[in-house]
């Protein structure tokens, strides 16, 4: 992980968007992508980021999250990306595990595509 994205995580921790233990679990996801090989710099996963921190936060603040009438294009374009949609799945079981915030279908999908994309990005450089 670079700077640029510790500071984004920093900003995020330090303005009170996000409870320090969310900021702890996606950084700790952050490193164990890029420990899997990925190129996690702010340009390749700053998105991901603020979506998983933002959507953790939500869930842990008893917010709904709403199912996006895109789930199905979603769910389509992912059917070419099986790994992305496992390792989204893993990340939510366990923030599901550490934090007690249990992502919905959308969100997963959500952070399957970011990850996809991650992947793709990774694997052109």
């Amino acid at each position: 992980m670079d700077d640029q994205l510790a500071l984004r995580i920093q900003l995020f921790r330090e303005s009170g968007q996000v409870r320090p233990e969310v900021a702890d679990f996606v950084t700790a996801e952050l490193i164990a992508l890029t420990d899997g090989g990925r190129r996690v710099t702010e340009e390749t996963a700053g998105m991901l980021t603020s979506h998983l921190m933002m959507a953790l936060t939500r869930l842990l603040a008893g917010e709904p999250i709403e199912q996006f009438l895109t789930d199905e294009q979603v769910r389509a374009e992912l059917a070419a990306h099986p790994e992305a949609v496992t390792r989204a799945r893993e990340i939510a079981g366990r923030a599901g595990t550490a934090l007690g915030a249990h992502l919905p279908d959308s969100e997963i999908n959500f952070l399957a595509m970011h990850l996809a994309v991650l992947a793709q990005q990774t694997s052109t450089r």
